[in-house]
Protein backbone atom coordinates (compact mmCIF):
# COMPACT_ATOMS: atom_id res chain seq x y z
CA UNK A 1 0.00 0.00 0.00
CA UNK A 2 1.29 3.45 -1.30
CA UNK A 3 2.29 5.77 2.23
CA UNK A 4 -0.24 8.54 2.02
CA UNK A 5 1.76 11.64 1.18
CA UNK A 6 -0.01 13.62 4.59
CA UNK A 7 -0.87 11.73 7.94
CA UNK A 8 -3.27 13.55 10.48
CA UNK A 9 -3.43 11.98 13.35
CA UNK A 10 -5.45 12.73 16.54
CA UNK A 11 -5.08 16.78 15.97
CA UNK A 12 -6.75 18.87 17.76
CA UNK A 13 -7.02 23.14 18.69
CA UNK A 14 -7.75 23.57 22.21
CA UNK A 15 -8.64 27.15 23.73
CA UNK A 16 -7.97 28.14 26.69
CA UNK A 17 -10.90 30.04 28.54
CA UNK A 18 -10.13 31.32 32.07
CA UNK A 19 -9.13 28.37 34.23
CA UNK A 20 -10.50 25.59 31.95
CA UNK A 21 -9.61 24.53 28.38
CA UNK A 22 -12.41 24.08 25.63
CA UNK A 23 -11.43 21.53 22.74
CA UNK A 24 -12.30 23.72 19.08
CA UNK A 25 -11.02 20.32 16.97
CA UNK A 26 -11.32 17.42 18.47
CA UNK A 27 -8.96 13.65 17.73
CA UNK A 28 -9.21 14.73 13.57
CA UNK A 29 -7.61 11.68 11.62
CA UNK A 30 -7.41 11.54 8.09
CA UNK A 31 -5.00 10.94 4.94
CA UNK A 32 -4.12 12.50 2.00
CA UNK A 33 -2.73 10.87 -0.85
CA UNK A 34 -0.39 12.08 -3.83
CA UNK A 35 -2.37 13.93 -6.23
CA UNK A 36 -5.70 14.08 -4.63
CA UNK A 37 -8.30 16.54 -3.55
CA UNK A 38 -10.14 16.22 0.24
CA UNK A 39 -13.17 18.46 0.26
CA UNK A 40 -13.46 19.22 4.51
CA UNK A 41 -17.28 20.59 4.74
CA UNK A 42 -19.65 21.61 7.44
CA UNK A 43 -21.90 24.64 8.42
CA UNK A 44 -19.79 27.77 9.93
CA UNK A 45 -18.37 26.96 12.93
CA UNK A 46 -17.54 23.41 12.55
CA UNK A 47 -14.09 23.36 12.94
CA UNK A 48 -13.23 23.33 9.07
CA UNK A 49 -10.87 26.27 8.84
CA UNK A 50 -9.36 25.92 12.27
CA UNK A 51 -8.41 22.56 11.82
CA UNK A 52 -6.15 23.32 8.82
CA UNK A 53 -4.84 26.45 10.45
CA UNK A 54 -3.37 23.98 13.37
CA UNK A 55 -2.17 21.68 10.50
CA UNK A 56 -0.07 24.85 9.80
CA UNK A 57 0.50 25.62 12.67
CA UNK A 58 -0.91 29.22 12.24
CA UNK A 59 -3.55 29.53 14.72
CA UNK A 60 -5.20 33.02 15.17
CA UNK A 61 -5.32 33.84 18.33
CA UNK A 62 -2.87 32.89 21.26
CA UNK A 63 -5.11 31.23 23.65
CA UNK A 64 -5.13 28.60 21.01
CA UNK A 65 -2.87 25.32 21.25
CA UNK A 66 -2.19 22.30 19.01
CA UNK A 67 -2.32 18.77 20.32
CA UNK A 68 -2.29 15.49 18.77
CA UNK A 69 -0.05 12.05 18.17
CA UNK A 70 1.53 13.15 14.56
CA UNK A 71 0.95 15.37 11.47
CA UNK A 72 3.31 13.54 9.21
CA UNK A 73 4.56 15.65 5.93
CA UNK A 74 7.47 14.99 3.98
CA UNK A 75 9.53 12.82 6.50
CA UNK A 76 8.84 15.71 9.39
CA UNK A 77 5.96 15.47 12.12
CA UNK A 78 4.97 18.74 11.89
CA UNK A 79 4.04 18.34 15.75
CA UNK A 80 7.15 17.95 16.75
CA UNK A 81 9.05 20.98 14.83
CA UNK A 82 10.06 24.12 16.49
CA UNK A 83 9.07 27.80 15.10
CA UNK A 84 11.96 28.02 12.82
CA UNK A 85 11.22 24.57 11.59
CA UNK A 86 7.78 25.26 10.64
CA UNK A 87 8.64 28.40 9.26
CA UNK A 88 11.18 26.24 6.45
CA UNK A 89 8.39 24.13 5.91
CA UNK A 90 5.25 26.42 4.96
CA UNK A 91 6.07 27.27 1.73
CA UNK A 92 8.25 24.66 0.34
CA UNK A 93 6.08 21.62 1.53
CA UNK A 94 2.64 23.14 3.06
CA UNK A 95 0.75 26.49 1.26
CA UNK A 96 -2.34 27.97 1.87
CA UNK A 97 -5.04 29.60 -0.15
CA UNK A 98 -6.57 31.90 3.01
CA UNK A 99 -10.47 32.69 2.33
CA UNK A 100 -10.28 36.65 1.92
CA UNK A 101 -7.07 37.40 0.02
CA UNK A 102 -7.84 41.22 0.03
CA UNK A 103 -7.01 40.39 4.38
CA UNK A 104 -3.37 38.32 2.90
CA UNK A 105 -2.23 40.18 0.35
CA UNK A 106 -0.01 43.32 1.43
CA UNK A 107 -1.45 46.09 0.07
CA UNK A 108 1.48 47.89 0.01
CA UNK A 109 3.85 45.67 -1.39
CA UNK A 110 3.46 45.07 -5.56
CA UNK A 111 1.63 41.52 -6.28
CA UNK A 112 5.41 40.30 -8.14
CA UNK A 113 7.35 40.57 -4.38
CA UNK A 114 4.94 38.68 -2.59
CA UNK A 115 5.38 36.10 -4.62
CA UNK A 116 9.25 36.31 -5.08
CA UNK A 117 9.98 37.07 -1.49
CA UNK A 118 8.79 33.44 -0.80
CA UNK A 119 10.90 31.85 -3.85
CA UNK A 120 14.00 34.19 -2.32
CA UNK A 121 13.51 32.47 1.28
CA UNK A 122 12.64 28.91 0.47
CA UNK A 123 14.50 28.47 -2.90
CA UNK A 124 17.93 30.90 -2.34
CA UNK A 125 16.64 32.73 -5.97
CA UNK A 126 18.32 35.64 -6.79
CA UNK A 127 16.08 39.19 -6.88
CA UNK A 128 16.00 38.25 -11.23
CA UNK A 129 15.68 34.77 -10.57
CA UNK A 130 12.72 34.91 -8.41
CA UNK A 131 10.66 37.90 -10.24
CA UNK A 132 10.55 35.24 -13.44
CA UNK A 133 9.38 32.78 -11.40
CA UNK A 134 7.07 35.07 -9.89
CA UNK A 135 5.81 35.99 -13.12
CA UNK A 136 5.55 32.48 -14.59
CA UNK A 137 3.43 31.56 -12.13
CA UNK A 138 1.17 34.38 -12.60
CA UNK A 139 0.80 33.17 -15.95
CA UNK A 140 0.02 29.67 -14.78
CA UNK A 141 -2.77 30.81 -12.40
CA UNK A 142 -4.48 32.58 -15.32
CA UNK A 143 -3.17 36.03 -14.83
CA UNK A 144 -3.19 38.25 -18.48
CA UNK A 145 -0.10 40.17 -19.13
CA UNK A 146 1.60 38.71 -16.28
CA UNK A 147 5.41 40.56 -17.41
CA UNK A 148 2.87 43.45 -16.54
CA UNK A 149 0.79 42.94 -14.01
CA UNK A 150 3.25 41.49 -12.16
CA UNK A 151 4.67 45.05 -11.17
CA UNK A 152 0.81 45.58 -9.68
CA UNK A 153 -0.59 46.18 -5.83
CA UNK A 154 -3.22 44.17 -4.82
CA UNK A 155 -6.20 46.74 -5.07
CA UNK A 156 -5.51 47.00 -9.07
CA UNK A 157 -6.48 43.52 -9.48
CA UNK A 158 -10.27 42.85 -9.79
CA UNK A 159 -11.65 40.23 -6.94
CA UNK A 160 -11.20 36.92 -8.95
CA UNK A 161 -7.50 38.64 -10.23
CA UNK A 162 -6.64 38.85 -6.09
CA UNK A 163 -7.70 35.05 -5.91
CA UNK A 164 -5.65 34.10 -8.44
CA UNK A 165 -2.82 36.28 -6.89
CA UNK A 166 -2.98 34.83 -3.82
CA UNK A 167 -3.02 31.16 -5.47
CA UNK A 168 0.48 32.56 -7.03
CA UNK A 169 1.59 33.24 -3.75
CA UNK A 170 1.06 29.82 -2.29
CA UNK A 171 2.10 27.77 -5.53
CA UNK A 172 5.41 30.05 -5.19
CA UNK A 173 7.80 27.67 -3.35
CA UNK A 174 5.91 24.84 -5.56
CA UNK A 175 4.42 23.08 -2.15
CA UNK A 176 3.13 19.16 -2.20
CA UNK A 177 0.01 20.02 -0.26
CA UNK A 178 -2.10 23.26 -0.78
CA UNK A 179 -4.76 24.22 1.91
CA UNK A 180 -7.82 26.27 0.05
CA UNK A 181 -10.18 27.69 2.56
CA UNK A 182 -13.07 28.60 0.66
CA UNK A 183 -11.55 30.04 -2.43
CA UNK A 184 -14.74 30.77 -4.29
CA UNK A 185 -16.32 33.03 -1.77
CA UNK A 186 -17.79 36.40 -2.89
CA UNK A 187 -17.04 35.56 -6.26
CA UNK A 188 -19.62 35.26 -9.37
CA UNK A 189 -20.91 32.39 -10.63
CA UNK A 190 -18.68 32.59 -13.29
CA UNK A 191 -15.51 33.43 -11.58
CA UNK A 192 -15.82 30.63 -9.29
CA UNK A 193 -15.85 28.23 -12.11
CA UNK A 194 -12.88 29.58 -13.69
CA UNK A 195 -10.89 29.39 -9.70
CA UNK A 196 -12.04 25.59 -9.59
CA UNK A 197 -11.03 24.77 -13.23
CA UNK A 198 -7.59 26.46 -11.73
CA UNK A 199 -7.38 24.23 -9.15
CA UNK A 200 -7.70 21.12 -11.10
CA UNK A 201 -5.27 21.98 -13.41
CA UNK A 202 -2.90 22.83 -11.35
CA UNK A 203 -3.42 19.60 -9.62
CA UNK A 204 -2.97 17.73 -13.17
CA UNK A 205 0.15 19.71 -14.08
CA UNK A 206 1.95 20.03 -10.56
CA UNK A 207 0.58 16.71 -8.67
CA UNK A 208 -0.51 19.00 -5.84
CA UNK A 209 -2.38 17.50 -3.16
CA UNK A 210 -5.19 19.59 -1.82
CA UNK A 211 -7.64 20.09 0.67
CA UNK A 212 -10.56 22.10 -0.33
CA UNK A 213 -12.72 23.91 2.56
CA UNK A 214 -15.96 24.33 1.89
CA UNK A 215 -19.53 24.86 2.78
CA UNK A 216 -20.81 24.45 -1.02
CA UNK A 217 -21.36 20.63 -1.90
CA UNK A 218 -21.79 21.64 -4.76
CA UNK A 219 -18.38 23.14 -5.58
CA UNK A 220 -16.82 19.99 -3.67
CA UNK A 221 -19.06 17.25 -5.79
CA UNK A 222 -17.07 19.46 -8.97
CA UNK A 223 -13.70 19.66 -7.49
CA UNK A 224 -12.88 16.77 -4.90
CA UNK A 225 -11.34 12.90 -4.70
CA UNK A 226 -13.24 12.35 -1.40
CA UNK A 227 -15.04 14.24 1.13
CA UNK A 228 -14.35 14.63 4.84
CA UNK A 229 -17.49 15.84 6.75
CA UNK A 230 -17.04 18.06 10.35
CA UNK A 231 -19.73 18.50 12.67
CA UNK A 232 -19.11 20.71 16.06
CA UNK A 233 -15.40 20.15 16.25
CA UNK A 234 -15.20 16.56 15.39
CA UNK A 235 -15.22 14.53 11.96
CA UNK A 236 -18.57 12.30 11.62
CA UNK A 237 -17.84 10.55 8.06
CA UNK A 238 -15.19 10.36 5.46
CA UNK A 239 -15.12 8.55 2.30
CA UNK A 240 -14.63 8.73 -1.69
CA UNK A 241 -16.64 11.56 -3.03
CA UNK A 242 -18.83 9.50 -5.28
CA UNK A 243 -20.11 6.85 -2.27
CA UNK A 244 -20.62 10.04 0.05
CA UNK A 245 -22.98 12.27 -2.45
CA UNK A 246 -24.73 8.82 -3.53
CA UNK A 247 -25.33 6.86 -0.26
CA UNK A 248 -24.25 9.08 3.13
CA UNK A 249 -24.48 7.08 5.82
CA UNK A 250 -24.65 9.63 8.84
CA UNK A 251 -27.57 11.69 9.29
CA UNK A 252 -26.06 14.79 9.48
CA UNK A 253 -24.20 14.44 5.91
CA UNK A 254 -27.83 13.49 4.47
CA UNK A 255 -28.97 16.42 5.87
CA UNK A 256 -26.55 18.86 4.02
CA UNK A 257 -27.20 16.91 0.98
CA UNK A 258 -30.86 16.90 1.49
CA UNK A 259 -30.41 21.21 1.83
CA UNK A 260 -28.66 21.95 -1.46
CA UNK A 261 -30.80 23.35 -4.41
CA UNK A 262 -29.97 20.16 -6.58
CA UNK A 263 -31.53 17.78 -4.68
CA UNK A 264 -34.48 19.71 -4.42
CA UNK A 265 -35.17 21.18 -7.96
CA UNK A 266 -38.70 22.17 -7.56
CA UNK A 267 -39.26 23.00 -4.09
CA UNK A 268 -40.98 26.50 -3.30
CA UNK A 269 -38.70 26.02 0.29
CA UNK A 270 -35.67 25.23 0.45
CA UNK A 271 -34.92 21.95 2.91
CA UNK A 272 -33.05 22.87 6.52
CA UNK A 273 -32.03 21.05 9.19
CA UNK A 274 -34.00 22.22 11.82
CA UNK A 275 -31.74 23.67 15.38
CA UNK A 276 -28.08 24.19 16.04
CA UNK A 277 -25.14 22.95 16.64
CA UNK A 278 -24.42 22.44 20.50
CA UNK A 279 -22.11 25.18 21.69
CA UNK A 280 -18.42 23.95 22.17
CA UNK A 281 -18.10 24.67 25.80
CA UNK A 282 -21.38 22.40 26.64
CA UNK A 283 -20.98 19.76 24.62
CA UNK A 284 -23.37 16.99 24.99
CA UNK A 285 -22.13 13.45 26.68
CA UNK A 286 -23.24 11.82 23.49
CA UNK A 287 -23.62 11.79 20.04
CA UNK A 288 -23.42 16.01 19.19
CA UNK A 289 -25.78 15.44 16.03
CA UNK A 290 -28.33 14.09 18.56
CA UNK A 291 -30.60 16.81 19.40
CA UNK A 292 -31.23 18.11 14.84
CA UNK A 293 -31.12 13.91 14.05
CA UNK A 294 -34.44 12.63 12.96
CA UNK A 295 -33.71 8.83 13.78
CA UNK A 296 -31.90 9.70 17.48
CA UNK A 297 -31.97 6.38 19.71
CA UNK A 298 -31.53 6.45 23.49
CA UNK A 299 -28.14 5.27 23.18
CA UNK A 300 -27.42 8.59 20.85
CA UNK A 301 -27.66 10.73 24.36
CA UNK A 302 -25.57 9.15 25.92
CA UNK A 303 -22.47 7.67 24.30
CA UNK A 304 -20.38 9.61 21.72
CA UNK A 305 -19.95 7.32 18.59
CA UNK A 306 -16.38 6.66 17.37
CA UNK A 307 -14.99 7.05 14.34
CA UNK A 308 -14.68 3.82 12.79
CA UNK A 309 -14.31 1.99 9.40
CA UNK A 310 -17.88 1.00 7.88
CA UNK A 311 -16.59 -0.75 4.86
CA UNK A 312 -13.21 -0.34 2.95
CA UNK A 313 -12.73 3.54 2.47
CA UNK A 314 -15.55 4.60 4.38
CA UNK A 315 -15.29 5.82 8.11
CA UNK A 316 -18.34 6.96 9.92
CA UNK A 317 -19.83 8.12 13.71
CA UNK A 318 -22.89 7.40 14.11
CA UNK A 319 -24.75 4.88 15.99
CA UNK A 320 -27.68 4.53 13.31
CA UNK A 321 -26.60 5.09 9.81
CA UNK A 322 -28.37 5.30 7.14
CA UNK A 323 -28.61 2.70 4.50
CA UNK A 324 -29.65 4.83 1.32
CA UNK A 325 -30.12 8.48 -0.07
CA UNK A 326 -27.71 10.79 -1.76
CA UNK A 327 -27.22 13.63 -4.71
CA UNK A 328 -26.28 11.89 -7.87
Amino acid sequence: MTTPLLQVRGLSVIARAGQRDITLVERLTFDLGEGEILGLVGESGSGKTLACRGLMRLLPAPNLRVEGQAVRLAGHDLLQLDEAGMRRLRGRELGMIFQNPSSHLDPLMRIGEQIAEGIRLHQGASRREARAEAIEVLRQVGIPDPKSRVDNYPHEFSGGMRQRAMIAVALGCNPKVLIADEPTTALDVTVQAQILRLLLELRDRRGLSMILISHDLGVVAQTCDSIAVMYAGRLCEHGAKHEMLARPQHPYSAGLLACHPAAQPEALRMTTIAGQPPLLDDLPPGCRFESRCPQAMPLCRQQLPELLEASPGHRLACHVPLLAGGLS
